[in-house]
């Protein structure tokens, strides 16, 4: 997955969770790492130790594609604190093709051209030396 360090967003550092390390350690190498529950098959998001679905602790991380859809967008014309010198910017629900909806940034186009059912793919912006943001940007930008 391609690693774009280019942005006008803020870039918080995150709080990282014992039960979320892959997760992180996997956005620093620009891969998008998620756990799914062994018992249940759910691919869970957020990403922690347990499934919400059936309450197992049996889950197993893999790398997930990165690829997904825009499944619901706005696009924030006003913002505040440090989100007001990037307003306007896209936030958009991703459907990843791996099942789970991630709240997120459309970045790396015109926001008014993110459309609901656009493809996109995974772009990681740094964030601390304890991971990066995911966000998503159109496939084959």
């Amino acid at each position: 997955m391609p690693d774009d360090t280019s942005t006008d967003l803020p870039t918080p550092s995150p709080w990282v969770e014992v039960d979320a390390e892959a997760y992180w350690e996997g956005t620093l190498a620009g891969q998008l790492v998620l756990p799914r529950c062994d018992d249940c098959e759910l691919v869970i998001w957020y990403p922690k130790g347990f499934c919400q679905s059936c309450g197992s602790v049996e889950v197993s991380w893999f790398e997930a594609s990165g690829r997904g859809v825009v499944y619901a967008c706005t696009v924030t014309r006003r913002a505040m604190g440090p989100w007001v010198d990037a307003a306007p910017y896209v936030l958009a629900y991703v459907e990843l093709e791996e099942g789970p909806r991630v709240l997120t940034n459309v970045v790396g186009c015109e926001p008014e051209t993110v459309d609901i059912g656009m493809s996109v793919r995974a772009v990681f912006h740094p964030a601390s030396d304890r991971g990066a943001l995911l966000r998503f940007e159109p496939d084959g930008a």
